[in-house]
């Protein structure tokens, strides 16, 4: 490959990684502005958030199963017929793909709807039953949609992706505010039906994004249908073997990816029934809505900004193997793990630092949680990291590794919540302390075969020490400032001037300390004019 393809190669997979980031960061964003619409809704709050989320979990391990491991998987195959110009192959591929996931998503559709009321009873929470049924429809209507997404990111469009998840999240914001409000004017605030009025929102706006992708694909199917037509490289494979190798791929895939959902799970069966030997039923709920309203809801915001490296490394390293192209596929993965560190390290000690005024700002009508959150935080270094290294191995073919790492992880969770939860001294905090072991033994795992599988070109100054030192000047300098300003101007403005002096801190350290080579800069989108305003600066980079 030239210098001038090998270029644009890494401006499209970092651009991609740019436009998944956006539209990842948006979408939190607005899970957030609901999330805190229904926390300080009269009627709704911490109860609601407990009712709400476990009908959401128990349907999300569902689709986890239906969909989540679908486009990744998708993806894969795709990008490595494309990189031998299989054209055909790849959309004889999506087709097969499409007819085998609409059913699997149909069936979840049908478990879920029909088993509604044995599965809110088994997880101590009937009133979750109504939840549940309504948030049913929306299987059938995800799965189909993810692997046209899959077909699409494949292709190297993962913008495609970005945008209906993007405009899906739009839609969900809008209408649950909507159905909330109106179910509970119409319900005199009757929390159970308010908390299926937002997962009903869940449903509505899945059936929104699907339309919309729909009609792309046939827009687009038009575009590409000549490089279909050529013919080239196409050897036809029997519909059998084109299910086997989908199937292969993709249940590996969706195996390590219903660890995560099955770890909320354990939660969802542990917590409430724990904290009852010794809280009462109300009370209960309550600490189990903080655990999944607020502290989960915050602590996976940086996971969405870094999900993008997962997705698009599983495409963009399969088709480089198949070109047997390890040197680049290594560089790219290693550049990966770097910026999630960058990502995480600070995410993970900021939000421990600001843990109870972040809460403060955001839920003022229920501030409970600090602590727990500060525990919880834990979990976002080992989560993020996590989840680059399993795209890598995904996309360097150990797809059953991520599975069997999480795995392992999720069983320790389930140890831990069952012998800290139900003791006082812990309660939901021994839920947080749970998940961090999880975490940190499922990416500790993953790790340690990626390095035996690929040379990785990582050292400890540059991986670790400096995004450490970073981190470290960030939080002190910036809770300093929080200090001095508390006493001056209102909580509320000085947690969020606090929070944006913090991230221009952790940039300029990353900048003086010099993480990013010039090399690594020029794969940033816009790397050459941000290496321009370095130099003229005088930052030179190594």
């Amino acid at each position: 490959m030239d210098e001038k393809k090998r270029i644009e190669k890494k401006d499209g997979f970092m651009l991609g990684v740019l436009s998944l980031m956006l539209s990842q960061t948006l979408i939190k964003l607005l899970g957030l502005v609901s999330k805190i619409f229904l926390t300080n809704k009269e009627g709704f709050g911490d109860i609601g958030n407990g009712i709400y989320g476990s009908g959401y979990q128990i349907y999300a391990m569902l689709l986890t199963i239906s969909s989540i491991g679908v486009p990744n998987a998708i993806a894969k195959l795709i990008s490595e017929k494309v990189a031998v110009d299989n054209y055909k192959g790849a959309h004889r591929v999506f087709r097969i793909a499409l007819i085998t996931f609409g059913l699997i998503g149909f069936i979840g559709t049908l478990i879920l709807f029909l088993g509604a009321s044995g599965i809110a009873n088994a997880i101590g929470v009937p009133e979750a039953e109504l939840s549940l049924k309504v948030l049913s429809p929306s299987i059938t209507f995800v799965t189909v949609a993810s692997v046209i997404r899959g077909y699409f990111n494949g292709l190297d469009k993962v913008s495609v992706t970005a945008k209906a998840q993007a405009l899906e999240q739009v839609f969900k914001t809008v209408i649950t505010i909507l159905a909330v409000e109106i179910i509970g004017i119409g319900t005199n605030l009757d929390t159970t039906l308010m908390a299926a009025g937002a997962n009903l929102a869940t449903t509505l706006s899945v059936f929104l994004s699907f339309v919309y992708i729909y009609i792309y694909y046939n827009k687009f199917k038009k575009m590409i249908l000549p490089k279909i037509k050529q013919n080239i490289n196409y050897i036809p494979d029997r519909i059998k073997n084109i299910v086997k190798k989908i199937l292969f791929v993709s249940i590996p895939i969706t195996l390590s990816a219903i660890m995560s959902t099955l770890s909320k799970i354990v939660d969802i069966v542990t917590v409430v029934k724990g904290l009852k030997k010794f809280l009462p039923d109300s009370v209960a709920k309550a600490h189990y809505g903080i655990l999944s309203g607020k502290v989960d809801t915050l602590a996976t915001l940086p996971l969405s900004f870094n999900i993008a490296f997962a997705t698009a490394l599983v495409p963009s390293v399969s088709s480089l193997i198949t070109k047997n192209d390890t040197r680049t596929a290594s560089k790219r993965i290693s550049f990966s793990l770097l910026v999630t560190m960058l990502i995480g390290l600070p995410c993970t000690f900021g939000m421990m630092v600001f843990a109870q005024p972040i809460i403060n700002l955001l839920f003022p009508n229920a501030t409970e949680g600090g602590f727990l959150l500060q525990i919880f935080s834990l979990t976002i270094i080992f989560a993020v990291l996590m989840q680059t290294t399993n795209g890598a191995l995904q996309g360097l073919g150990r797809i059953i590794v991520p599975a069997i790492t999480s795995f392992i992880g999720v069983a320790l969770k389930l140890i831990f919540n069952l012998i800290l939860v139900p003791n006082p001294k812990y309660g939901v905090n021994g839920a947080a302390i749970a998940s961090v072991i999880n975490n940190f033994f499922a990416f500790f795992l993953s790790f340690l075969v990626l390095r035996k599988t690929i040379k990785l070109e990582l050292n400890f100054t540059k991986f670790i020490l400096k995004p450490v030192i970073a981190t470290v000047a960030m939080c002190i300098c910036s809770y300093y400032l929080y200090t001095i300003l508390i006493g001056i101007i209102s909580l509320k403005i000085a947690t969020i001037i606090s929070l944006i002096f913090a991230v221009i801190i952790y940039i300029i350290m990353v900048i003086i300390l010099k993480i990013f080579t010039q090399e690594e800069i020029l794969m940033i989108p816009y790397g050459k004019k941000i290496s321009k305003i370095l130099k003229t600066i005088g930052i030179k980079q190594n």
